[in-house]
């Protein structure tokens, strides 16, 4: 059985973390006054929404309305449970919840672990077998001779898996685990028809893929020497998809954070290559095209991405794709070319680190230059109708610039290239840019509904979530609140809320919205507080203001109940009956007394 983790240990290890600190190894954040923003990791954006206060150690976007402390964020971003949460920050704090186990956790989630589990196994098994076994002479010596150094063998713990076909499936067997869930893991096979298993990867140099904290979540084996297929890939399972996953993201998330700028390569080879080159903030994708999640995911590390796929026909079609999506995620982008149709990891071995800093990637192209240049490929320039399509293209792609400074520069370069007249080529981008309007429109008519506009909220609510916004805040007005109206809050989220900000500081704690947060367990209450917790009020409230609210909250349902005389009034009067009318409005002037002496006995 699980043990239950005592509240004072949790809230130890609450305070002891900073929420900042924990953010920002998934959200690239900037200090804007007291609190840190950047784009939110629960929903796309290009412009960040997302704050984090280090004050309130909290964190709310205000576009999708995530929120929460930081074990609400663990818990959001990794899918795991509140126990699974505290137990990953509990060595921040210096406190051992190793044999805590979550009684609630979904088998899913075990099988998730034990997977893991194996992968680490497995990988310090192959690694072992590369480096300090006589089977894994042959392997070591491929790599050496491939200028890959003992040292970044090491540090990228390539390993090498044994021809036999049963050397992952005995060693897994020895180590207990199940050899079913090895198969749905993907680093064993069933053969068809039989109860036996055979090792997926054999003679071969294997790469581990780790995911975003640093676990093995798969391999990639390659061939030695000549072999088909060059590269086997783990396929997807429970911990492994490729879609959410780059190449060394892991490691190269803090450098990329600090220049703001990452390396974009399509193989394993090229990013070992290029962090031999001394290039750190390197990534890859895994074998397929850039997806817009991992777009999403470099543009909340790094403002800047540089392109640096191979050199030939497909790794540039390859590298306008993920131009586009990058571009279309946020990033800016510049593309490396590579000469002579070799790739990156060629390149390097070829010419060496230095050139490949300085002549590849200091000398990438802008997307815009990229993209000319990628026009002209194929094309005889020297024929006139060639020469004449190419232009019309290019100036085609020059009207889509948003920036007329941008447009202008490439404008100049197309007209002193070829001769041309600037004035032609203005007229000529003008021309494109109305048709290209048109289409906009058009696409708009047929494909966007025109989002509604934003609902102004009553006054009873916005006195509502002023009054609880100052609760959270001052322990004396949460105290005046609860004196003057109790619970007579209008809005059923709201009555519960101030529930548990007056449990929460009978209890003698003082302000921490975080803290407070611990004791709500619904999440669309949670998102709600802290909302309120990060909207701008004005701290020093006057006594005038305060029961200006409170008044408008009660007065609410008496409001509604007059609302309701009116019309009943109406209907009286148009049936003629004046004894029921006279009735009515004797009751709506004695309503409407109310008003204005509960208005008077509150500030009294």
């Amino acid at each position: 059985m699980g043990q239950r983790i005592p509240e004072e240990t949790v809230e130890h290890i609450r305070r002891s973390v900073d929420i900042v600190d924990i953010v920002q190894q998934y959200v690239s954040l900037k200090k804007q006054g007291r609190n840190y923003f950047g784009l939110c990791p629960f929903h796309g954006e290009k412009t960040p929404s997302f704050s984090v206060s280090p004050e309130k150690q909290i964190y709310h976007c205000f576009g999708c309305g995530a929120g929460g402390n930081v074990f609400s964020f663990l818990m959001e971003i990794e899918g795991i449970s509140f126990i699974e949460a505290v137990k990953r920050l509990a060595p921040r704090a210096n406190v051992d919840l190793s044999h805590v186990v979550d009684d609630h956790l979904p088998t899913e989630r075990t099988e998730t672990a034990t997977m893991i589990a194996a992968h680490e196994l497995l990988k310090k098994f192959y690694h072992h077998l590369l480096m300090h076994t006589n089977e894994g002479e042959e392997a070591l010596n491929y790599l050496l001779q491939r200028g890959f150094t003992r040292e970044i063998i090491e540090q990228f713990e390539i390993g090498y898996a044994l021809p036999a076909w049963n050397a992952a499936v005995t060693f897994l067997t020895n180590k207990g685990f199940s050899l079913p869930l090895m198969e749905r893991a993907g680093l064993i096979v069933k053969k068809s028809g039989e109860d036996s298993y055979f090792d997926r990867f054999r003679h071969r140099i294997m790469f581990p893929i780790h995911n975003h904290h640093g676990e093995t979540v798969a391999f990639s084996g390659r061939a030695i020497g000549n072999e088909e297929p060059k590269y086997l890939n783990s396929p997807e399972t429970l911990i492994f998809n490729k879609r959410n996953i780059l190449y060394h993201f892991h490691e190269a998330r803090l450098p990329m954070r600090q220049k703001q700028q990452v390396v974009l390569f399509e193989g394993f080879a090229d990013v070992i290559a290029a962090v031999q080159a001394g290039i750190s903030h390197a990534v890859a994708t895994m074998g397929t095209a850039l997806s817009e999640e991992q777009a999403r995911m470099l543009r909340r590390n790094a403002s800047s991405v540089i392109v640096c796929y191979d050199g030939d026909r497909a790794g540039i079609d390859a590298a306008l794709r993920a131009s586009e999506t990058l571009t279309e995620a946020g990033c800016y982008v510049k593309v490396a070319m590579i000469p002579d149709g070799l790739d990156p990891d060629e390149y390097v071995r070829k010419y060496g680190a230095d050139r490949f800093r300085h002549h590849v990637l200091d000398a990438s192209l802008s997307l815009t230059a990229f993209k000319l240049e990628y026009l002209k490929r194929g094309r005889h320039l020297q024929n006139e109708s060639e020469r004449l399509r190419y232009i019309e293209e290019a100036v085609r792609e020059i009207s889509r610039l948003s920036n007329a400074i941008e447009a202008d520069y490439y404008l100049r370069q197309l007209a002193d290239e070829f001769s041309i007249s600037l004035d032609a080529l203005r007229e000529q981008m003008m021309i494109h840019g109305k048709k290209q309007q048109i289409e906009r429109k058009q696409e708009r008519r047929e494909t966007v509904i025109l989002p509604a506009k934003a609902k102004l909220l009553p006054a009873f609510q916005k006195a509502e979530r002023m009054l609880i916004a100052h609760m959270l805040r001052d322990k004396s007005i949460a105290f005046t609140v609860q004196e003057a109206i109790e619970g007579a809050f209008n809005i059923e989220e709201h009555r519960a809320i101030a529930a548990y900000v007056y449990a929460f500081y009978e209890e003698g704690h003082e302000p921490d919205v975080s803290s407070l947060l611990e004791r709500i367990h619904d999440s669309q209450l949670k998102r709600i507080v802290t909302e309120l917790s990060m909207m701008p009020i004005n701290e020093n409230i006057s006594s005038a203001e305060l029961q200006d609210y409170l008044q408008c909250v009660l007065n609410y349902p008496k409001e509604q109940l007059l609302k309701q005389k009116e019309a009943e009034l109406r209907e009286a009067e148009r049936q003629k009956d004046y004894e029921r009318a006279k009735r009515i409005a004797s009751e709506m002037i004695a309503m409407r007394k109310s008003l204005y002496f509960g208005r008077r006995g509150i500030n009294g």
